[in-house]
């Protein structure tokens, strides 16, 4: 079982990375045409920032994903850095077990909040709004997995980097 969560780990990993990294080049293209369009051109896009806003929440969402891989997770480090043997995996399982629920209310709330906006459209755009809300279910799944591969074989870069 921990040689496929590590394995599912690294290939969700490198993906949700590739596509956060995706997102933000096409927002930052975006947001050079609506400056182009709307000072240049003076005929402003009325598309651009609604679809930049949306994009960014996805992005952030899926690089959540790498950040919880390498240990940039909610905990508290001085207990774990002081911690050893017994008492720091026990630390450890708490960290864990926290995020693990705090994503859980997370994908939770969000596939509710997903299903009521489901008939709602872009004010911009003729596309369901449960496309930008299904960011919050669909990241917090993906991090699960995340915080699991790193209670199991921990890359503490984030911790060992902090002063």
């Amino acid at each position: 079982m921990k040689t496929f969560i590590l394995w599912l780990d690294r290939l969700l990993t490198g993906l949700c990375l590739n596509v956060a990294c995706l997102l933000l080049a096409v927002i930052s293209c975006l947001g050079l045409w609506q400056v182009v369009v709307r000072f240049v051109l003076e005929q402003p896009s009325s598309w651009t920032e609604e679809s930049m806003r949306r994009l960014l929440i996805w992005m952030v969402l899926l690089g959540l994903v790498a950040a919880l891989r390498i240990g940039a997770m909610v905990s508290v480090d001085l207990m774990l850095r002081l911690s050893r043997g017994a008492w720091r995996s026990t630390v450890r399982g708490i960290i864990t077990g926290v995020n693990l629920s705090f994503l859980a209310v997370v994908a939770w709330f969000g596939i509710d909040l997903a299903y009521r906006v489901r008939f709602q459209t872009f004010a911009s755009m003729e596309l369901s709004m449960a496309w930008a809300y299904a960011a919050l279910p669909v990241g917090a799944l993906l991090a699960m997995v995340a915080v699991l591969a790193h209670h199991i074989a921990p890359q503490n870069e984030e911790l060992a980097n902090a002063s």
